[in-house]
């Protein structure tokens, strides 16, 4: 039997909370949440004004846009799923940016090995 390889990132869950600067002293226009399922997706939800258009950025280690989507102003409620089964482990980082500022956060792939079980079957 050949062991099963599978992904598994480093951030699993960001929250809101997690996800905005302590230090950045002035509130964004957008909330953000995101999390990892266990088929290898990230998930991120975005709720905004109105009035501000947002961009949702994926890059890798070298600041290669891996993913980019922008929101549109009017678009209040925004949720994508981006697979990251097929990229290289390593340190990504998820950026959510408007005109006001922006709320970044590092993950980091990891492929880990699942060991396979020996049995042994015994007939009398």
């Amino acid at each position: 039997m050949l062991p099963v390889i599978t992904k598994f990132v480093g951030s699993i869950l960001l929250s809101a909370s997690m996800l905005t600067n302590p230090t950045t002293p002035k509130a964004l226009s957008f909330e953000a949440s995101a999390f990892v399922t266990n088929s290898n997706q990230i998930r991120v939800a975005i709720n905004k004004s109105p009035e501000k258009a947002v961009t949702v950025y994926l890059r890798n280690q070298d600041q290669q846009i891996l993913f980019q989507e922008n929101i549109r102003k009017s678009d209040v409620n925004y949720a994508v799923k981006m697979n990251v089964d097929e990229l290289a482990d390593g340190v990504y980082e998820l950026e959510i940016k408007s005109s006001e500022g922006s709320i970044r956060k590092q993950i980091t792939l990891a492929t880990k090995a699942l060991k396979a079980t020996n049995r042994v079957v015994a007939l009398q």
